[in-house]
């Protein structure tokens, strides 16, 4: 039996991605049957609302492809109606970070800065690398398209706690290089940020020390590989109890 799908940030690029994707490709198991964002609107016969309280629709799942505030109001709804909801949405400030933690006590929640396998992939890779390139300067280069509001990604600082876990939270994350004039840190991951164009999303770790240099790079070329994991979530997580899950859980 299908499961009926509302979208959170369905007026945006990845919402459109995930109406089209369910529609073509998982037809059989999903259906969107309304949308949430800022704007109301009819959409291929879907009704995109501005006010979740007005939706008449069954909800089983919400995919959340939006903005922290956005998302945060997704959240309440799930969590009184008891919805798993899966989000993809990034740039949470700590205290809307500790509101999605308390919130997973009363429904199941997929969250991930990145809805990509080989991105999970390369956190091992970073991680384990971050272990034996001994002394080496680390440095995080990623490049969004310029509507990209939240900067370092997501998947940037993804990146740099899967370094920090392995080597036992040893590094400081300088986030927002200034102009000032001084050295980098012994221990400290640097980052840099790309905001131009229709980067779909690129990110790159550096290595280095006096001689030599290991850069490990993963770059997305469409956007169906979020869309298409944010779905395969959804149906994951439609068969859980309440908590937190992440990437790893579908491996």
């Amino acid at each position: 039996m299908k499961k009926n799908v509302l979208i959170s940030g369905s007026n945006g690029a990845m919402g459109l991605k995930l109406m089209e994707l369910i529609k073509v490709n998982f037809k059989d198991e999903l259906e969107v049957v309304a949308g949430f964002d800022k704007e109301s609107k009819k959409r291929d016969g879907i009704f995109i609302y501005s006010d979740l309280n007005e939706i008449k629709e069954k909800i089983d799942v919400i995919i959340d492809f939006s903005t922290p505030k956005a998302t945060i109001i997704a959240l309440d709804y799930a969590k009184k109606k008891k919805i798993p909801i899966v989000i993809a949405t990034t740039g949470f400030s700590k205290e809307e970070e500790e509101m999605i933690l308390e919130s997973s006590k009363y429904t199941a929640i997929f969250k991930s800065a990145n809805m990509s396998y080989g991105i999970n992939v390369m956190k091992d890779i970073v991680a384990k690398t971050s272990k034996v390139m001994f002394g080496a300067d680390i440095e995080i280069i990623e490049a969004h398209h310029n509507r990209k509001k939240d900067s370092p990604s997501g998947t940037a600082k993804l990146l740099a706690d899967a370094i920090n876990i392995a080597n036992d939270g040893k590094y400081t994350y300088n986030l927002y290089k200034s102009s000032e004039l001084k050295e980098r840190e012994k221990n400290e991951i640097g980052f840099a940020s790309i905001r131009a164009g229709n980067i779909i999303g690129e990110h790159t770790v550096i290595f280095a020390t006096e001689h030599e240099i290991i850069e490990i790079t993963h770059k997305a070329q469409d956007r169906t590989l979020f869309a298409e994991g944010a779905i395969k979530a959804a149906i994951y997580i439609l068969n859980q109890t309440p908590g937190i899950y992440e990437m790893i859980d579908l491996s």
